[in-house]
């Protein structure tokens, strides 16, 4: 009798060690540059876990680090998931020059219009267009905010004129281009550092969203605000989160369609929708306690015609590197184009 019931015990342990192992439990580390109160954590970050989890019946558990809270800075981002120091991050794509040449197509003024959810459907509809730049992670989403205003702490911006000589923060190449374009001198930082270069009168302005106005308490270091007509802006910035690779092909291949699931078109509508809302907030704060100035159709084109030779200097540098300039161009445009019903 002992002996039965040995070989039971034993049969009912191995039985659960497999069922455990079929029910494998994963915990990924999401890292980040914002605090826990951003609108990136709010309403993308947070609901995105939350709706990986429970789709996973509760066998992945995302823990989310934000503020750089595990270590390193923004521009560190991309290798931190590259490298596995961390499973997933949300980055800046800028942050890491070079390393993503052909997603930049994205960030051309005259390419993105002002829409995050518009482009960002683009960018996930015509993936084969920038897919090589996502070899060494995988793409959860990549997106870009509502798109660059100038904010100013002192000087009001209605004409390309009025930024000639004036140090500007950038986040990008592509908007450090479109700043010289300008006029202008770019100061490339990362948006946490700056507050405190605003205040201390480093820059005299900046290239950043409505989005992070609150965050950042924009509206209480500048005076002025500058976009163009119907939400029009002065390019983008693209966004990535990104899972280290090996973390994805360790799941197991029902977690693995849990996140694929949760990722590039079958998110990206939903959560450009909420980058196109969250820029209320922002534009609201700058209403009560600033100057929100909207260009007229005519006031833009000046800036348009300054900033056409960013577009054409973007075309000569990626055939220099052996890609298509002018056609990624066009097929971008189209992109976004068919994305917004026109």
């Amino acid at each position: 009798m002992k002996r039965i019931m040995s070989v039971a015990v034993g049969l009912a342990t191995a039985t659960m060690l497999a069922a455990s192992a079929s029910a494998q439990e994963v915990t990924l580390t999401f890292h980040h540059f914002l605090g826990p109160k951003a609108p990136a954590q709010t309403k993308m970050i947070e609901p995105w876990a939350k709706s990986v989890e429970e789709a996973s019946g509760g066998r992945i558990k995302v823990e989310i680090f934000p503020a750089m809270s595990l270590g390193g800075k923004p521009p560190e981002l991309y290798r931190q998931a590259r490298d596995g120091v961390v499973d997933i991050v949300w980055t800046v794509l800028g942050y890491t020059p070079g390393v993503f040449p052909r997603t930049e197509v994205f960030e051309l003024p005259t390419v993105h219009r002002g829409s995050a959810k518009e482009t960002t459907v683009a960018i996930a509809n015509s993936w084969d267009l920038i897919k090589d730049d996502f070899k060494d992670v995988k793409p959860i989403l990549v997106h870009t905010h509502g798109g660059q205003v100038f904010h100013m702490v002192d000087k009001p911006v209605r004409t390309p004129d009025d930024l000639v000589g004036m140090k500007l923060r950038t986040p990008s190449r592509i908007g450090g281009w479109t700043i010289e374009a300008l006029g202008a001198e770019p100061v490339g930082m990362p948006v946490p550092a700056l507050p405190q270069a605003l205040s201390k009168g480093i820059v005299a302005g900046a290239l950043i969203p409505f989005e992070i106005v609150a965050p950042l308490k924009i509206q209480e270091l500048t005076k002025h605000s500058t976009e163009g007509p119907d939400s029009y802006r002065f390019g983008t910035a693209t966004f990535m989160i990104g899972m280290n690779n090996d973390s994805y092909e360790s799941l197991p291949d029902d977690l693995k369609k849990v996140i694929d699931d949760h990722s590039m078109g079958n998110i990206a509508e939903t959560y450009g929708a909420v980058w196109d809302a969250s820029e209320e907030g922002g534009k609201k704060l700058i209403r009560e306690n600033s100057e929100l100035i909207t260009l007229s159709d005519d006031e833009y084109a000046a800036f348009e015609d300054k900033m056409a030779p960013v577009v054409e200097r973007w075309v000569a540098d990626a055939n220099g590197n052996g890609l298509d300039g002018s056609g990624m161009v066009e097929a971008a445009r189209a992109a976004v184009a068919k994305a917004s019903g026109n």
